[in-house]
């Protein structure tokens, strides 16, 4: 009897129970979500994935921290979706918003001078762009590490263990998560104290800049072809598949649509309940950049034939214009103006398709995407030349260049960010003695953390330390030992304070007076060019070089 029982008890738990392995029926109503072909992941074969020259073919298998759910019910939907939308901030995703505008509600009108940099730990580029929480921390990735910066410059925290080097945006929920993406093929998400939430597995590079939405879908696309979207515990949502490389960051329409390009040509629409396609539009080559998605619903994209389309949200085409070339992703001012280019900025007329005026960018525009504030003013990096240094662009309404600096030796391409009172944050690429360094800047109000070389001026002529008059083509002379003098600010943040003659160490201080003394030679012969280098480390990872190239005559040689 009892032996009867257990019979029927067993056979009742296996109809009840669903099966272990294999797709629930669609008519299970109280599924939200499926995965289909998901579970065969780790046997794709990746195709060749070409990357500006370089090539390379790899596969991961599926490693995630998190449990890979291939289908959520609603009661399980409410425990892991928080009211984790896009937070709030001033800049919390790659061009500022869901839908990529690259426009901020904060003024930059005082905003013109450098009042900080940052130096990357590991000796590589920053090529990524930065984000802004609510609370004015600043995050951006690098190679191996992911860093959070108060908005004085100092380092809040430091994520080290990235496998090899963020090249995108990241994103900010609600809640304070940031995800990012990494070139290892992992998805990271790290809470706001700096540890590990979860990390997931995409199979290869990514290089996209992840969007989060109104629903706390996280989305991002990765060189497997695929357009991600993840739950945010690291769980699947679903996966499209595109015929190649997925570099684009998706823009989210007003009713939810995921917007994103990809190198197989198309520019794809996506429901966002179940990533299946709603249209997808062709243009005449890759898609690299990210679109942008205009008040009315236009969305506008650049394709490598160097046309700018704007799209309807039907999918029908409103408008394309040739720009002669494709570089940057477009973003759109205030008033509905979209900018974009390469070797020039374009500013183009919504309605039509009409060029408004163009700027001479004197450079490459290329990761360095435009952003715009409140009162109208751009601003964009850029590249001079091939490897031949970087600088911030602002640019007024009209046209007109603002101002320019030069922040790298190598180029800048990263995306600016604006902060609430107007600082904006952007990256750059140095070449420093043969090794890559990688600095974050703060331009905008407040106290700066910087130098100045005071003595010895560019295009003076000092003899025995005094200043004796001016030289032609801004030349600096010195005949005899002279002192070097330098002015720093917020000297009590001062931590150390290093001056060199070519490579040479004259000394380090800690406070002032920063004052060191060229009083012998620095070479093999009494008369020689040299380069004076000034470099002071402030509390909490600030680091600020000046460098002044100088003709030395002295005939003591060192004992």
């Amino acid at each position: 009897m009892s032996l009867t029982f257990i019979i029927i008890f067993l056979f009742v738990i296996l109809v009840i129970t669903p099966p272990i392995t294999g797709t629930p029926k669609n008519e299970d109503k109280n599924v939200i979500n499926r995965v289909h072909g998901f579970s065969d992941f780790n046997k794709y074969n990746l195709s060749e994935i070409y990357s500006d020259g370089y090539k390379q073919k790899r596969s991961r298998p599926l490693e995630n921290t998190a449990e890979t759910k291939f289908d959520i019910t609603k009661e399980e939907m409410s425990s892991i979706r928080p009211l984790n939308s896009p937070m709030n901030s001033p800049w919390p995703m790659y061009c500022h918003d869901t839908r990529h505008t690259g426009r901020s509600s904060y003024s930059t009108a005082d905003t013109w001078d450098e009042k900080w940099r940052f130096k990357q730990h590991k000796n590589d580029f920053i090529r990524g762009s930065p984000v802004i929480s609510d609370d004015g921390t600043i995050y951006f990735g690098g190679l191996g590490d992911f860093y959070a910066l108060y908005s004085n410059g100092t380092m809040k925290w430091k994520y080290d263990d990235l496998s090899f080097y963020v090249w995108s945006a990241p994103a900010i929920d609600e809640c304070g998560v940031i995800y990012v993406g990494d070139r290892d093929g992992y998805f990271y998400a790290i809470d706001p104290d700096g540890k590990l939430k979860w990390k997931y597995c995409a199979g290869d590079d990514i290089l996209s800049s992840p969007a989060v939405g109104a629903d706390s879908t996280i989305y991002f696309g990765d060189e497997t072809k695929h357009i991600n979207a993840l739950w945010p515990n690291g769980t699947v949502r679903w996966r499209y598949e595109t015929g190649h490389v997925v570099y684009s960051s998706p823009a989210i329409g007003d009713d939810g649509t995921v917007y994103c390009g990809s190198h197989d040509t198309y520019l794809y629409a996506l429901y966002p309940n179940n990533g299946t396609l709603k249209w997808k539009y062709k243009t005449g080559d890759w898609i690299r950049t990210s679109p942008c998605i205009a008040d009315d619903g236009t969305i506008y994209v650049v394709s490598l034939d160097n046309y700018l389309y704007a799209v309807n949200p039907d999918g029908s085409l409103k408008w394309k214009t040739n720009m002669g070339e494709a570089g940057t992703s477009p973003t759109i001012a205030q008033d509905g103006t979209i900018y974009a280019g390469y070797t020039k900025l374009h500013a183009i007329n919504p309605t039509n398709g009409s060029v408004k005026w163009t700027l001479d960018a004197s450079g490459k525009i290329k990761g360095a995407t435009p952003c715009n504030s409140v009162d109208g003013f751009i601003y964009f990096g850029t590249e001079i030349g091939d490897y031949g240094g970087g600088d911030i662009v602002a640019v007024n309404p009209d046209g007109t260049e603002r101002w320019r600096k030069r922040i790298a030796n190598m180029y800048v391409d990263s995306a600016p960010a604006i902060g609430e009172d107007g600082t904006i944050y952007i990256g750059s690429a140095w070449n420093e003695n043969g090794y890559s360094r990688g600095y974050l800047h703060a331009f905008g109000p407040g106290e700066p953390k910087k130098v100045e070389i005071q003595q010895p001026q560019p295009g003076k002529l000092y003899l025995f330390g005094k200043e004796i008059g001016s030289t032609q083509r801004n030349n600096t002379v010195i005949l005899g030992s002279t002192k070097i003098t330098v002015h720093a600010y917020s000297e009590d943040q001062i931590e150390n304070m290093y001056c060199y003659v070519d490579g040479q160490n004259l000394g380090n201080l800690s406070k002032p007076p920063f004052e060191w003394r060229m009083n012998h030679r620095y070479g093999k012969w009494p008369l020689m060019k040299h380069t004076i280098t000034v470099t002071a480390y402030y509390k909490g990872g600030c680091t600020w070089t000046e460098s002044l190239p100088v003709l030395y005559f002295h005939l003591r040689k060192n004992s």
